[in-house]
Order: structure tokens, then sequence, then C-alpha cells
């Protein structure tokens, strides 16, 4: 009877020790597929290990390679990523992660000789055509997470652009800044916000994943800077401080991005040209030391949110 149980105690030993081994190679295949099925791209997963009882997982070596029309390099490179998952919604088949921090350790933004960025040619940057082969600019079908925190921790930016010539011309950028961000509701949003902060931060602008980003509701400003949209053209957004100093650097961010051709502090609107497009922003006083921003962008009549929110990026770095 004693040799049964010890047999017993023994099986169950080492099924729990293959279960430890098998869990995470399966786990792992299926986030490699998930996230390529996800950005358009291949992933590679160098280590994965998920703790039942702590509820964590470890990932390193986390890599984003180029779509198709690109070179075969890497886009994103994360050296480490680090999650703390909610177990008891996972057994009710939701994917619900307290915490997710991101070591970004390089981004190789790559411009081909079409004048394409990679970032561009990802799925996470197109939209919806609704079955028409025309794009709706609704963002891709979301596939639904909960993140209540996500840290990213940015290195470097190595842009190489391929239509200038034989040779690329090729400039890095050193980020080495650290954001934090709450209430990520999509994978869609997760991978458009690692794509485009890294590029903000370098200051690169026109691409379209700023756009994508944006109808994501993520990747536009960081936690504690609140966005909504105002309008399917406009971006909107509550500043703490008085009206005429969110007046003054908003004129000052339009006349370096673009070409301001009407100043009027007595109505509190500024007009301006930013990348061919027609940016008003509109100041309304909520207090004292509270002011409300209104940005619209439009160019040939068609609405650009994307513009819109960059320009309210800028403003939200100067108004900390």
């Amino acid at each position: 009877m004693k040799k049964k149980v010890l047999a017993g105690i023994i099986l169950v030993l080492v099924a729990i020790f293959l279960l430890g081994i098998t869990k995470d190679i399966i786990i792992k295949s299926v986030i490699t597929i998930v996230a390529s099925k996800v950005t358009g791209a291949p992933v590679h997963i160098d280590s994965f290990s998920m703790g039942i009882f702590n509820q964590t997982v470890k990932i390193s070596g986390l890599k984003i390679y180029n779509p198709q029309g690109f070179s075969r390099g890497i886009l994103i490179n994360v050296a480490t990523a680090n999650v703390t998952y909610d177990l008891g919604a996972l057994l009710k088949k939701k994917i619900h992660l307290a915490k997710v921090e991101f070591d970004l350790k390089e981004m190789d933004l790559e411009k081909n000789k079409g004048g394409k960025l990679n970032v561009d040619s990802l799925k996470v940057a197109k939209r919806e055509d609704g079955g028409k082969g025309k794009e709706t600019g609704k963002p891709a079908k979301q596939l639904p997470l909960s993140i209540d925190m996500f840290r990213l921790d940015m290195g470097k930016l190595i842009y190489k652009d391929f239509s200038l010539g034989k040779e690329p011309s090729v400039q890095v950028y050193d980020i080495n800044i650290h954001k934090v961000y709450k209430n990520i509701t999509s994978a869609q949003q997760l991978a458009a916000l690692i794509m485009s902060e890294p590029m903000k931060a370098a200051g690169i602008q026109g691409a379209k994943i700023y756009g994508a980003a944006i109808l994501t509701g993520v990747a536009v400003l960081p936690v504690a800077a609140v966005l909504t949209f105002a309008g399917k053209d406009s971006v909107k957004q509550e500043f703490n401080s008085g009206l005429d100093a969110v007046y003054k650097v908003s004129l000052a961010i339009l006349k370096q991005m673009g070409n301001v051709n009407k100043e009027d502090k007595a109505g509190m609107v500024i007009s301006a040209k930013v990348n061919s497009a027609d940016v008003t922003i509109k100041l309304r006083k909520i207090s004292n030391n509270k002011t409300e921003v209104t940005i619209s962008a439009r160019k040939y009549f068609i609405p650009k949110p994307e513009i819109a929110g960059g320009v309210l990026y800028k403003i939200s770095e100067k108004i900390k």
C-alpha cells in the first residue's frame, strides 16, 4: 500500500515537473502566434517563464521583425518584459494584466526606396476596409485585454532611410526615457503605443502609426494627460495651468511646427498650417488654474486627428 502511495506521489511530481516545462513552451508559442497576427510581422521570443503561484510572467528577447518589403532585420527589440497577471480572470477566459513592464532596448525605423516606413506596413497601423477594399477610418478589429498599468522604458532608435540613394542615410537617437500608461484595453493599443512612442520621442513626424494610435485610444499622451475626441477631426484636453500660459505655449508650438496665420488672443483662437493641414486651437478657461484646449486639423477637407493629436502632444510636453 505504501509503495502504491509513494508511486502515486512520484507520478504527480513528475506530472507537475513536465507541466512546468511544457506549459511555458505552449504559452510561448501561443503568444508568438498572436503577436505575429496583431502586428502582421514575424515575432520571436528567446525565453519565456510563467509562474502560477506568484502570477507573473518573465520574457527575454522579444523581437518583432520587419514586414514584407523591407530588410530582414529587427524592427523592435524588447530586452525584457515583466508581467503580473490575474489568474482568476484567466480561468474565466479573460486577459487581465495588473502590471506590464517593457524594456525596449532598440527600435529600427526604416524607410524603403519607395518612401514607405516599416511601421506603416504593420497590420496595427492599418484600418478596416469594410470588406470593400477602401479604408473606413476605423481601427482594425481589436483583440481585447485589460492592462491596468504599462511602463515603457525606451533606449535607442535607429532610423535608416533607403529612399535617398543606394546607401541608406542612418541617424541614431539615444532616447533613454521612461513613461507610464494606464487602462489599455486591446493588444492593438499596446502594439501601437510601443511603435509610436519612440518615434515621437525622437521627433519623427508624418507616420500613419500615429493616426492608428489615436484611433485605438492610446499612445498619444502619457498617464495623467487625459485625451478625448471632441469630433472626427479634433482632440481635447484639460491642463492644470492658467489660460494665458497655455495660450503662450500653444502659439509657440504652432510656430515651431508650422506657419501661424491667425492669432486672436481676445477670442483665444490660433490657426496655422501644420504638415499642409489647417490646424485650429481653441482655448477655454475652466478656472484660474485650469484650461481646456481643443485642437482640430483638416487637410483638403479630410479630418486629420493624427496631426491634431501631435500638436496636443507637443503642447502637453511643455505644460508639465
